[in-house]
């Protein structure tokens, strides 16, 4: 007999609920189990389970296991989520497996997982591709979590930093070399800066971080980046490690460090690079001058899908350029039957004002009201 339950929770708080159901996240790579943020107690997600004022969790034939992975940039958000929803829907579990966009990604095209998440738009291709998995139908990006990616550093007695797209550019393609170049200084002028070698770091493993990082130098600095982009890192020389969390760690360890990831990673008294862009002033990663550049974005997927176009270039004062939109990939139809009650539940929750309510605390900037409210009703009408 069908179970049927609906459960309306109101003040929901976290800190008194236990998790219910596996939860494998484990960082972005399968060897990474420090778990990133999520790993840091000073930044643990719990630190965004204050209640909202309201919490819309309805767990209407939602049951058993749901399996999804990629972007390990939403870890935080997701754990968070994960919280409050199997609190209230006890017979869900739900196993998210931050393993790379691009993982993730590949996972749902093989009909692993229920939905994916990933830091970068499907492609074309994989559009296309989804069709084997989405009977009748395809896959569509919808974008649920917003944030800058965070420039963090490690340059002793430097505790301000400003660079721009040109000398971020040179940086990370090895054309320059020591912290105190000239490049560097004209920026700088006030601050002490050494003569430490710079080390670079970049992800080894495909990202929609790299993806969002490299599209940012190719559209600001096009003469100084001339790679092509993607998920995978393109430029030669520099370091690499695994996951967001695996270039926080060289950052917060090597002296002369520079590496990209999400603000929730530049925890533990990791200082992160201000931008210059065209406005008056430089500007600072938060979450707030994250969801300024995000509100920009026009809505270039068509149909159902809601892929976003970002403007890497913004003028606006106080809008941070280097940001990211982690999309839920899902199928818009043809989804599995044993599957599709849990998976618009849950997408349901995560997209609405108490989920993305608790996305700033967890230092990641909420979808803007007009393109979350589009998520929502494509949501609705999943099947």
């Amino acid at each position: 007999m069908k179970l049927q339950r609906k459960n309306r929770l109101r003040a929901l708080s976290l800190g008194v609920v236990a998790v219910s159901g596996a939860l494998a996240l484990t960082a972005c790579g399968s060897d990474d189990t420090s778990g990133g943020p999520s790993g840091d107690k000073s930044k643990d997600s719990s630190a965004a389970a204050a209640p909202s004022a309201s919490s819309d969790i309805d767990c209407s034939d939602a049951k058993g296991e749901l399996l999804a992975s990629g972007s390990s940039a939403q870890q935080n958000a997701i754990d968070a989520w994960v919280k409050a929803y199997t609190a209230a829907c006890k017979d869900v579990r739900i196993n998210y497996s931050p393993d790379g966009s691009g993982a993730g990604v590949t996972a749902f095209l093989q009909g692993r997982t229920a939905f994916a998440g990933s830091d970068s738009a499907l492609k074309p291709e994989e559009i296309t591709k989804s069709a084997e998995v989405c009977k009748d139908s395809q896959a569509i990006d919808l974008p649920m979590v917003g944030g800058p990616i965070a420039i963090g550093y490690n340059v002793p007695g430097v505790d301000n930093l400003v660079l721009d797209a040109k000398t971020l550019a040179h940086i990370f393609d090895g054309k320059i070399s020591s912290w105190d170049d000239k490049e560097i200084k004209a920026l700088n002028p006030d601050a002490k800066l050494p003569s430490t070698k710079i080390q670079a770091f970049h992800r080894s493993d495909e990202s929609g971080t790299t993806d969002n990082f490299t599209k940012y130098l190719k559209a600001v600095a096009p003469a100084d980046w001339k790679y092509e982009g993607g998920k995978a890192w393109q430029a030669k020389g520099g370091q690499s490690a695994q996951g967001s969390s695996g270039l926080a760690q060289q950052v917060k360890q090597t002296a002369g460090a520079i590496s990209y990831f999400e603000l929730s990673y530049a925890a533990d008294g990791i200082k992160t690079v201000d931008i210059k862009t065209k406005a008056a002033e430089p500007v600072k990663a938060t979450t707030e001058n994250a969801s300024k550049a995000i509100a920009a974005a026009k809505v270039a997927g068509k149909g159902k899908d809601l892929a976003l176009e970002l403007d890497y270039n913004p003028s606006a004062d106080g809008a941070y350029p280097i940001t990211l939109v982690t999309y839920e990939i899902a199928c818009e139809k043809g989804n599995k039957a044993d599957t599709l009650p849990a998976t618009k539940s849950f997408l349901n929750y995560i997209a609405s004002e108490d989920g993305q309510g608790r996305l700033a605390d967890a230092g990641y900037a909420p979808i803007p009201d007009a393109i979350i409210a589009k998520v929502r009703e494509t949501i609705t009408a999943l099947s």
